[in-house]
């Protein structure tokens, strides 16, 4: 990977990462139940014992953050992305975890106090249902917060899901559904966009919103390109830099694909980790993260544009 600074290794399957205003990086480690800050001098340090599984993280205007919570995984090293002929083995969540956690929406305090938020939320024909699986997240400016429930799969049967809002009070309405396995999720900068990635079918949505919580449109704006093992592959985070450009951490290949807002692909950077499983953007635009989560690091892209051909 072109100009790339490794900030951390060792990590527990790392996700969600959120850049704070010090330069410190906040992620999720999924396979070990907590939320770990790596600082800006190269070292790492705990912020938060969720348990379970913790994915997307969101930071509030207050500062707390908001963490989807999955219920846990058992991890260890499986074939990737199934088990035919030209996998891959990787560390990876092989099973149900031996001590899971409530899938929930979990908020996190400044001083790393963690309290339930939700476990339920109000479907579109007014009934509540539990969360099966939460993925991710992103904060828009009012303090509330777009949410992906992956939904999960069961012998022969497979959960839908859909595109949740929510507000720090702990409500949680249903106001997309359904879709195939929604995970990464981000806000074009006037906030008047959502984009959205399916993992399985490698597509990525565009919602135009007409308020906070409101899709008055939506479309197909792009696919990811199929690659690495078996060319298969996978859609997973999603991030928005200042010029309104889409990136998506990108299975499979690794690493992640960026597109213009018209659904454009204008370029990708490699990773050697087919699992890069999120990606965002530092408050200028200027350097990119990445989590490489079956190899356990956080690493940064300097100039990433220049390194993505854009």
């Amino acid at each position: 990977m072109t100009a790339t600074r490794v900030l951390a290794d060792g990590l527990a399957f790392p996700e969600g990462p959120v850049v704070l205003d010090d330069g410190s990086v906040l992620v999720s480690e999924m396979a070990a139940g907590r939320i770990t800050r790596v600082c800006a001098g190269g070292y790492t340090e705990p912020f938060a014992l969720t348990g379970g599984g913790p994915n997307g993280l969101g930071r509030l205007p207050d500062g707390r953050l908001v963490v989807c919570q999955n219920g846990g995984s058992r991890f260890g090293l499986g074939a990737w992305p199934y088990e035919f002929d030209g996998s891959v083995e990787v560390f990876r969540p092989v099973g149900p975890p031996e001590h899971p956690a409530r899938p929930s929406l979990q908020i996190v305090a400044q001083d790393g106090t963690v309290t339930e938020l939700t476990t339920t939320f109000r479907t579109r024909s007014g009934g509540d249902r539990p969360l099966v699986r939460p993925s991710d997240l992103c904060v828009d400016t009012h303090g509330g917060f777009y949410v992906t429930d992956g939904g999960t799969t069961r012998g022969r049967e497979r959960i839908m899901t859909g595109l949740l809002y929510g507000t720090p009070d702990g409500d949680l309405r249903e106001i997309v559904y359904p879709l195939e396995m929604p995970n990464g999720i981000a806000l074009s900068p006037d906030g008047t966009r959502l984009y959205l990635a399916e993992t399985r079918t490698r597509r990525v949505w565009e919602f135009e919103l007409s308020g906070p919580g409101q899709v008055r449109r939506a479309r197909g704006l792009a696919t990811v390109p199929s690659g690495g093992a078996l060319n298969i592959g996978g859609a997973d985070g999603v991030s928005t830099d200042p010029e309104g450009r889409v990136l998506v951490a990108t299975l499979g290949t690794g690493g992640v694909t960026i597109f213009s807002p018209d659904g454009e692909l204008i370029g990708a950077i490699p990773a050697e980790d087919p699992m890069t499983t999120n990606v965002t953007v530092s408050a200028d635009g200027l350097t990119l993260y990445l989590t490489l989560a079956s190899t356990g690091r956080l690493v940064a892209v300097d100039d990433w544009r220049n390194a993505a051909g854009i």
